[in-house]
């Protein structure tokens, strides 16, 4: 079953709806802003692909009680792929995640491939830092690479260079010397930056944009359509359930 939006209003970087609930980026890595206004939100979301409703392949997060709610993607990632895109795919996840480790490795080059680089999506990471202190250390880290101008290249690496949950991988003394591996980045300005925890509060809020959202596990995925439709996608699902989600709501 299909989320239908009511009350769309949408220009340049900006979308609103109501209801229930790249890799060619753009030359500077600017927010892509995909603002939702949401009414009353179910305390379960009904999800329209019955595959994604319980799917083990997830780190679950405190369900908060459902209330009147925003969406604003604007302190998460810069955009990856093109800011005009006809979809954009909203994820929700946590660096320590083993299953958000996973989809990045799996499935995001099959999207960015086929889906960012020819121009018909474009990929937003939205922080749900959940795990542990150390996915909020990691998380901000992000942003400090944005600082350098190379978050994607951070948010990949840190995915692949991931250890066991709250084992001190991402502690922020083992992260400094970590991002030593990462062409281009600065170690010492990374340091300050991570030392001074200028980031952390765009963690915490970003965290809350995520489970107002209704994303409740990691990772977790809204995917906005061109007429602000929007449907959402649960778990470490492949490739082909997003193109199915993009395909039935290119048809409506």
């Amino acid at each position: 079953m299909k989320n239908i939006l009511d009350n769309l209003f949408k220009s340049h970087f900006q979308t609103d709806f109501m209801g229930k609930r790249s890799r060619k980026p753009r030359p500077v890595e600017s927010p892509k802003i995909k603002y939702v206004i949401v009414g009353i939100i179910a305390a379960v979301i009904v999800i329209g692909i019955a595959v994604v409703s319980m799917n083990p392949d997830s780190i679950k997060a405190d369900s908060p009680k459902s209330t009147n709610m925003s969406l604003d993607t604007r302190s998460g990632s810069p955009v990856l792929g093109d800011s005009s895109s006809p979809f954009t795919i909203v994820e929700f996840g946590d660096y320590q995640c083993p299953f958000c480790k996973r989809w990045n490795e799996t499935v995001k080059p099959a999207i960015e491939r086929n889906l960012i680089d020819t121009g018909k999506a474009s990929l937003i990471y939205v922080d749900l830092a959940i795990i542990g202190p150390d996915s909020i250390t990691i998380h901000a880290g992000s942003y400090c690479a944005v600082e350098q101008g190379i978050y994607w290249d951070y948010h990949d690496f840190a995915y692949a260079n991931q250890g066991h949950e709250n084992d001190g991988w991402a502690s922020s003394e083992n992260l400094k010397l970590l991002v030593s591996g990462i062409d281009g980045l600065d170690t010492n300005q990374f340091g300050e930056c991570l030392d001074s925890k200028r980031y952390e509060q765009r963690i915490g809020d970003n965290k809350k944009v995520a489970t107002d959202a209704g994303a409740r596990s990691t990772p977790s995925f809204i995917i906005i359509g061109p007429d602000g439709s929007a449907e959402m996608i649960t778990g470490a699902q492949p490739y082909g359930t997003f193109v199915t989600v993009i395909d039935e709501m290119t048809k409506s």
